[in-house]
């Protein structure tokens, strides 16, 4: 089993929204915002190669919107999906399977491109795309709240195209071999977290339960949660098996940290230690 992570660009978010109800004063030592209040955050996905199977988790905000839609969100950096894929050696037509954690833009935009035709297809003509059953009855009947970053172009043509896998799990399950899913209803209901089991040592791709190291204090909780009580409970119950399994978590949006670990302290849980993803040598 192999490991890559797909940088696919940059964009920035309100600090205020992403910290929720903490005080600038507090959240901004440990990430930095603009003289906008604007934080940079990654949209950093993972490949998983087990075998002939070529897992991608989450894909980014892709290409396909418009520069109206776009400009809100001061997109930057110069890497792309494909570009990403490429560098590792890979194409969008190697992927088996991509597993989106949730619907919101900045996570399944690229799932579906625009053909030069204006057509909207599946970006990953060979895969079959796996998306939990209550994110998909949330997401295509969206609450007012929630609506703006759920995109009919991102999850319609999926359906359509008969590429859409649902998944039924209520709490947890394997989707695939060594590779589980725990379901957390705090950001979003459904959302799936994929937990990987590579010869003993689990890695979680941490998709929007915890965005960055940043987001470990328990209070840290971004205003984008639609329940953010669930959340407190949800990182409690990831925290205890993290720590329990020294799982390596992967960060999809933190911009300055790819992957840490988790320790339990007198003052609660904490950093155990911060570092790059593991190397495909050591993987092996």
């Amino acid at each position: 089993m192999k490991f890559y992570k797909i940088e696919t660009g940059n964009l920035k978010l309100d600090g205020g929204a992403m910290f929720g109800v903490v005080p600038k004063q507090m959240w901004q030592r440990i990430y930095p915002a603009d003289e906008n209040n604007l934080c940079n955050w990654a949209m950093r996905c993972l490949l998983v190669v087990d075998g002939e199977r070529k897992i991608l988790i989450d894909t980014g905000i892709g290409n396909k919107q418009d520069e109206k839609f776009l400009r809100h969100y001061h997109l930057n950096g110069s890497d792309t999906l494909e570009k990403s894929l490429a560098a590792v050696g890979f194409s969008f037509d190697d992927i088996t399977d991509v597993v989106l954690t949730h619907l919101h833009f900045d996570h399944a935009g690229g799932a579906v491109c625009k053909t030069p035709s204006g057509e909207l297809k599946p970006t990953f003509a060979n895969a079959t795309y796996h998306v939990s059953r209550a994110q998909w009855l949330w997401a295509t009947n969206p609450n007012r709240r929630e609506k703006a970053s759920f995109l009919e172009e991102n999850i319609m043509p999926l359906l359509e195209h008969k590429k859409l896998n649902i998944v039924e799990f209520q709490t947890q399950g394997e989707l695939f071999p060594n590779f589980e899913i725990r379901i957390f209803n705090g950001h979003t209901d459904g959302q799936m977290i994929p937990i990987i089991n590579n010869n003993g040592k689990k890695i979680a791709y941490m998709g929007d339960l915890l965005p960055s190291v940043a987001h470990i204090p328990m209070p840290y909780i971004m205003s984008y949660d639609t329940k953010p009580l669930v959340t407190l409970e949800d990182k409690d119950v990831f925290y205890k098996e993290a720590i329990q399994d020294n799982i390596t978590l992967f960060f999809e949006h933190d911009l300055y940290n790819e992957c840490c670990n988790l320790q339990l302290t007198e003052r609660g849980v904490s950093v155990k230690s911060v570092f790059a993803l593991p190397s495909n040598d050591s993987n092996e």
